[in-house]
């Protein structure tokens, strides 16, 4: 256990010594944010635990009505951590339940994630399944925005772009996509990472590698070993809040948006993904293609056959389809393939005949998906390939071994968040599996809707730009 995890006996007593003041109450809503609320430590009791703690339901966008507000959050004692921006306050995860029944709110995406590692289980395919996501973000100097009727803009000041001012800066830039591995002073993120993943390990989150990411003005990738479904959407909750607060401590600004610079590589969210049965990996074969087994081939058939809705999840914003456009080492075929990275789904090789790294990686996902519904989404998704015993070649999925943007016999992926929404809105495999409440894809669905004509009510100086005739 690392230095700032905390068991539940450590806490409750860290607790009654004085040695913790507070107890920040976490969870996630339907979008994907962290929500919380902070009570004296004295009020953290082992009866209280059980009991749980009330708040407001109907002021989380897309929980509950005004008439139906009370809820509980239940903490999840195998969560606690210590805060490393705040003294002597400890962090816990908790559940949503409704307090009348005293059972798990539906709506809740926690829950939804639970709900997909039991259904693994119940189909017979594996007992657990194993997921490792590639956050990648931008870290800028500054980032000033303005959203009004007569005043829109975006500002963003970053000391790697090329053509930023000089005056107060040196003369080592990153030229625009090539920003992959130079070392400082080149690289000028290098102490941001350090410390951001010596905080992620004092956590409890095992950080494999950092570096600085293709783009230039601050991007960077930070990659944590894999886990358990709900365990992983649980750290890349924790990443997201470590990534935020150390910019911010360096007075810079770190976002998870996925297209922040036009004409540059966006940030992606790939995930990595496999199932295990009785400690041996489902996905794995030396005779098959990539050594791949059948049922891994299934599962690829299944994301890719259903990844038009799925893609209303795991590349939840306007900004996604501003990221998923061919060139920029984003994946817009509806393919499958090893080692290629224009393919949605890639089957990793960089290790042969090793049983347990087998995995597929889906590369269409970004940082601003919700990650316990992306994860559950697509399990639900892959099994129904696995289910159907879907064939990735007869469907028209490749493998395809050379670049294939733009090719035309290859499916592309959608071209915006309206025609996603639309497909998720028409497939009832989510709901149909029991995993996905019907109520909490309605709500979902209702939210990203809200948002993305909002978004598309404001103009924006592209549409000055390129109309030719003002």
């Amino acid at each position: 256990m690392t230095e700032n995890m905390i068991e539940e006996q450590k806490a409750l007593q860290l607790i009654t010594s004085g040695e913790i003041l507070f107890v920040d109450l976490r969870f996630t809503d339907i979008r994907g944010a962290w929500q919380h609320m902070t009570m004296t430590a004295h009020e953290f009791t082992p009866e209280n635990i059980k009991k749980g703690f009330g708040f407001d339901g109907s002021s989380i966008k897309g929980f509950n009505s005004i008439f139906e507000s009370d809820m509980l959050l239940m903490p999840d004692m195998e969560t606690p951590f210590l805060d490393p921006f705040y003294e002597k306050t400890l962090i816990v995860i908790c559940d949503v339940y409704d307090p009348i029944t005293r059972e798990p709110f539906e709506r809740d995406p926690r829950y939804t994630a639970k709900k997909a590692e039991a259904y693994l289980k119940k189909t017979g395919v594996g007992t657990i399944s194993y997921w490792g996501p590639e956050i990648e973000f931008f870290v800028f100097d500054k980032l000033a925005i303005g959203l009004h009727p007569h005043n829109s803009f975006i500002n963003i000041e970053s000391s790697e772009i090329p053509d930023f001012p000089q005056e107060g800066h040196d003369g080592y830039k990153i030229m625009t996509k090539s920003g992959y591995f130079p070392t400082p002073p080149f690289d000028k993120l290098q102490a941001f990472r350090s410390e951001m993943v010596t905080i992620l390990e004092s956590i409890g989150i095992t950080v494999e590698v950092h570096h600085h990411e293709v783009a230039t003005g601050g991007q960077v990738e930070i990659d944590m070993r894999y886990g358990t479904l709900v365990a992983t959407a649980d750290n890349v909750m924790k990443y997201k809040y470590v990534a935020r607060n150390v910019a911010k401590k360096y007075g810079m600004t770190a976002t998870f948006l996925p297209k922040p610079i036009a004409g540059d590589n966006g940030s992606g969210m790939h995930t990595h993904q496999s199932i295990f049965k009785a400690g041996k990996n489902v996905f794995f074969d030396p005779k098959g293609y990539a050594e791949l087994s059948k049922p891994a081939l299934s599962y690829a058939a299944g994301l890719l056959s259903h990844l038009r809705a799925l893609l209303g999840i795991t590349n939840s914003t306007l900004s996604s389809y501003r990221r998923l456009v061919p060139h920029y080492e984003a994946p817009t075929a509806i393919a499958f393939s090893k080692r290629n990275r224009s393919a949605a789904v890639r089957v990793p090789m960089y290790f042969m005949n090793d049983e347990k790294s087998k995995r597929l990686e889906l590369r269409c996902p970004d940082p601003t998906t919700n990650p316990y519904l992306s994860f559950s989404a697509q399990l639900v998704f892959g099994l129904d390939g696995i289910a159907k015993k879907l064939d990735p070649t007869k469907e028209g999925f490749g493998p395809f071994e050379e670049n294939i943007w733009e090719k035309s016999r290859v499916k592309q992926t959608p071209q915006s968040l309206v025609e996603t929404l639309g497909f998720l809105r028409k497939d009832k495999t989510l709901v149909e599996s029991g995993v996905f409440a019907q109520s909490l894809l309605t709500n979902y669905l209702d939210i990203k809707t809200t948002e993305m004509r909002e978004s598309l009510l404001y103009p924006t100086p592209a549409d000055f730009w390129f109309n030719g005739d003002l």
